[in-house]
């Protein structure tokens, strides 16, 4: 896009995105795309918004902020899934940091 300039980037989990839409929806007609977006996020299950910033912020101290979010966002329920969701990436997971990822996905699905 002509005269567009990226600033700042940085990974925001569904459940945000959702919150963002839902609130611009309220008194903004949302265009397609943000249509599209939100029907997206709406489908799959997911955390709330407060547990959603506390299990991120939990995760940053195992991996990075953009693999934790999508920890989040894809919820894995054991170490196959999780190992999925890691098989391309070039970041070297322990196992056992991997069991602490499902300890602390665990802790917070009890809860809803």
């Amino acid at each position: 896009m002509i005269g567009k300039e990226i600033l700042d980037s940085e990974p925001i989990p569904a459940a945000k995105v959702k919150a963002i839409l839902e609130d611009f929806s309220e008194n903004n007609e949302l265009n397609y795309e943000q249509n599209i977006t939100l029907n997206h996020v709406s489908r799959f299950r997911q955390f709330s918004l407060e547990d959603t910033e506390k299990i991120v912020k939990e995760l940053e101290g195992i991996i990075k902020t953009k693999y934790a979010v999508r920890v989040v966002d894809l919820i894995p329920e054991d170490l196959a899934d999780l190992r999925l969701i890691f098989a391309k990436e070039q970041i070297p997971i322990k196992k056992e940091d991997m069991e602490e990822i499902l300890k602390i996905l665990d802790k917070y699905d009890t809860l809803e």
